[in-house]
């Protein structure tokens, strides 16, 4: 698998459409990639941004996400629950934004959708697209790239049924994470600071099933682990959550 960063201007808020973005830095595109964008430079693009000093980011996290639970203390942030991924703040940012808050996409999906096809008809290839983002791990000390939307490939490769290398033991329910095992490869490329190389392109990756088509409905839905069903449910559900409409 090889991975390439594409370095950019620092992109400033409602300067530059998303669309106008890829056309000015992907010129070339091979055919059964994958282009992974930031989505702190789609919400930039997208203009989904909030001045810093016109709210209180706490409150700005509340009203974003699904679940809610307070800091410990001032210093601290917030555990929440944002389009069914577990992330602080809601995944707020405010670094490399020029002064905003900015909040994920409004819908990173249609982004995604939207930026897939214009590829697909501007180069003519089949192509797959993520937004991505970072967040930490729990018990883990650094962050590790997580997509909020794909189109073009299966997220999740499924195992179940298959032998092990021995033949003795038979997969029951295993997943591949290939949405955010990609992500997360590109991330670790892209950079948390002032690399300003939020669009990376995927090469050579011949596990990744590519699919002519943005994603179904179904299949967003298998991306989600419920959170009764979750490994670590009993955790979860004990968190004191403020359950947000």
């Amino acid at each position: 698998m090889k991975v390439t960063t594409i370095k950019t201007e620092a992109i400033r808020a409602n300067e530059i459409s998303l669309i106008e973005l890829i056309d000015k830095y992907i010129t070339v595109l091979p055919e059964r990639s994958v282009v992974v964008i930031t989505s702190k430079v789609v919400s930039l693009c997208e203009g989904n941004v909030v001045k810093i000093g016109t709210a209180d980011v706490q409150e700005l996290a509340k009203r974003e996400a699904q679940y809610y639970m307070p800091p410990p203390n001032e210093a601290g942030y917030a555990l929440t629950v944002n389009r069914n991924i577990l992330i602080s703040k809601a995944g707020i940012d405010e670094s490399n934004t020029g002064g905003y808050y900015v909040l994920w996409p409004a819908d990173p999906q249609k982004s995604a959708n939207a930026v897939r096809e214009h590829l697909v008809k501007k180069f003519g290839v089949t192509v797959g697209v993520i937004l991505s983002d970072s967040r930490v791990t729990p018990m883990r000390r650094g962050v590790i790239g997580v997509g909020l939307a794909h189109s073009g490939f299966k997220a999740l490769q499924y195992l179940a049924g298959q032998p092990d290398i021995f033949g003795g033991y038979e997969l029951k329910y295993t997943y591949t994470a290939v949405l955010d095992g990609l992500t997360a490869a590109a991330v670790v490329q892209m950079g948390e600071g002032a690399q300003r190389t939020p669009i990376a392109i995927i090469e050579e990756a011949d596990f990744v099933e590519f699919q002519d088509r943005n994603p179904l409905g179904d299949e967003l839905e298998k991306l989600v682990m419920p959170m009764e069903e979750d490994i670590f449910a009993d955790m979860l559900k004990g968190i004191p959550w403020d359950k947000r409409p």
